[in-house]
């Protein structure tokens, strides 16, 4: 057979059928050719597209102007869904909770002027358990604000609840965010902290709200501040001014006196290793057992309590 090959005439005899062939292998080549290009075009062109929408992306949630990124990880989340759940009893209401909550944050990062302080899965903690619990009534004091961002959103949350909400918000609003006992630094946003930028924002709560809202600067441990906030009872009361030991026990005894039962009280960032004082004045708080408060259970870096 080898021999029949290679003779001369043979060769002559086969070679149209040997070009036909090789004329079909190379369409094929030339056609698999042709859509591996078309493929790699394709993928290039994904490619592109999904780096154009990470930039796009990272400019509405990355750290610059506000500190904190707001692109938290599945696993963090889901952890706080089972925390929320833990609270309110019901995972489907928890999970709708956060993911609106998440929504709201970064809304009002983008609308607002400054920043939410804290982390992503905290701030959106707070949020969505607090009307999941079901306040005795909507109104409100916060102690400590910063620009007013958390008690917009919280308004908004507490709406969508079908509570509607009376704010009062405790501040020194003196141009920068004051911790005593730690070097202040300026903010991330460059946004000075004052009445008028709180005022500003409150406006997102919708029509009218900005002018409900009732504001008083200075210190929660000033005298005349406790007398002139004290004339109502509170269905939640969200803790955040100073948080030294001190500092956190002394609003916690102010709360004691002023928050209605059922009332709801958020203490903000208890178990934060950044301030241990916060815990180590909640826990000396209740544990005699005569607080009015008890403590429900923790949602990332926050206590949540309710009135006796």
């Amino acid at each position: 057979m080898s021999s029949l090959l290679r003779n001369r005439l043979t060769k002559r005899a086969l070679r149209p059928a040997l070009d036909l062939l090789d004329h079909r292998i190379q369409v094929q080549v030339d056609r698999a050719s042709g859509q591996l290009r078309r493929e790699i075009a394709s993928l290039r062109a994904e490619s592109d597209e999904g780096r154009r929408l990470q930039y796009a992306l990272g400019l509405l949630l990355d750290g610059t102007g506000r500190g904190s990124r707001r692109i938290p990880p599945a696993h963090e989340m889901n952890q706080l869904v089972r925390e929320i759940a833990d609270l309110c009893g019901d995972e489907t209401h928890a999970e709708r909770g956060a993911v609106v909550a998440f929504r709201t944050l970064v809304a009002l990062e983008a609308l607002g002027v400054g920043r939410l302080a804290g982390s992503t899965s905290n701030i959106c903690g707070k949020l969505a358990t607090v009307p999941l619990l079901s306040p005795p009534n909507g109104t409100i004091l916060e102690i400590g604000t910063l620009y007013g961002l958390f008690a917009t959103g919280l308004t908004r949350m507490m709406h969508r609840a079908g509570i509607e909400p009376d704010l009062t918000i405790v501040d020194p609003l003196a141009g920068s965010q004051i911790q005593p006992g730690t070097a202040q630094h300026a903010d991330p946003t460059g946004t000075p902290v004052r009445e008028d930028v709180v005022r500003a924002n409150l406006t997102l709560c919708g029509a009218g709200s900005t002018f409900e809202a009732r504001i008083r600067p200075g210190f929660s441990s000033d005298p005349e501040v406790r007398e002139a906030v004290s004339d109502r009872e509170y269905g939640v009361i969200v803790v955040d001014g100073d948080h030294s030991e001190e500092g956190v026990a002394a609003d916690l005894e102010w709360v004691e006196r002023i928050v209605a039962p059922g009332g709801i009280v958020v203490l903000d960032d208890y178990g934060d290793s950044s301030w241990p004082g916060v815990q180590q004045a909640l826990d000396k708080h209740l544990a005699d057992g005569s607080s009015r408060l008890r403590m429900l259970g923790r949602a990332s870096t926050s206590a949540y309590l309710r009135a006796k």
